[in-house]
């Protein structure tokens, strides 16, 4: 009895713990979506949605709940010829894994994996502080790494106002037109040496 006593304590302590921790896991969240034959995700419906809100309407309320915008495709578009791009002024984050970066990213966005923090602040937060628009996505729809890097972000001191969210992301960002970079050459790793 005294240790089954002593375990639910020691869940109640971690439930508490994870639930006033700004880095807290959501216990709702799917972290391992299904995935089609191509690797795209597989939106399903979820069994418990008390608001009985979309993914999208969800992270939207997320993302506006942080004091952060969305930015429609047609933003990003605009951003994305922007000449501060090309002065790092504007900048693109992308926060999926290394993987995903290799296979296409948009072009120029820097690598913020925010599941492995430590090994991309050295790189990315003087990027981030030197900048005047960040644009953070991942895959987009209902996956929410891109609110997860923001949220860091955040944490670390990089004002919200400057912080816009891509929801579509890069399932969306095929769609415009605009060019896809694979590879490694443009790492933060490898830029370092171009940060401002």
């Amino acid at each position: 009895m005294e240790s089954l006593l002593v375990t639910l304590a020691g869940v109640v302590f971690a439930l508490a713990a994870n639930q006033f921790s700004p880095r807290g896991l959501s216990l709702t969240r799917n972290y391992f979506p299904a995935t089609d034959g191509s690797g795209a995700s597989v939106v399903r419906e979820s069994p418990v949605n008390a608001t009985h809100q979309t993914p999208a309407e969800a992270l939207l309320t997320q993302i506006k709940a942080r004091g952060l915008q969305l930015a429609s495709s047609s933003q990003v578009v605009a951003w994305f010829h922007d000449p501060r791009r090309q002065t790092h002024k504007l900048v693109f984050i992308d926060a999926r894994n290394d993987e995903d970066f290799q296979k296409g990213r948009i072009p120029g966005a820097w690598l913020f994996d925010p599941y492995h923090p430590e090994q991309y602040f050295t790189n990315i937060i003087p990027v981030c502080q030197a900048a005047e628009q960040i644009v953070v996505y991942c895959h987009g729809g209902d996956c929410d790494d891109s609110l997860t890097a923001a949220g860091l972000l955040l944490d670390i001191g990089i004002p919200g106002s400057k912080i816009a969210i891509y929801g579509g992301g890069m399932n969306e960002w095929p769609d415009t037109g605009l060019p896809v970079e694979t590879g490694v050459q443009n790492s933060a790793k490898s830029r370092k040496e171009e940060a401002p």
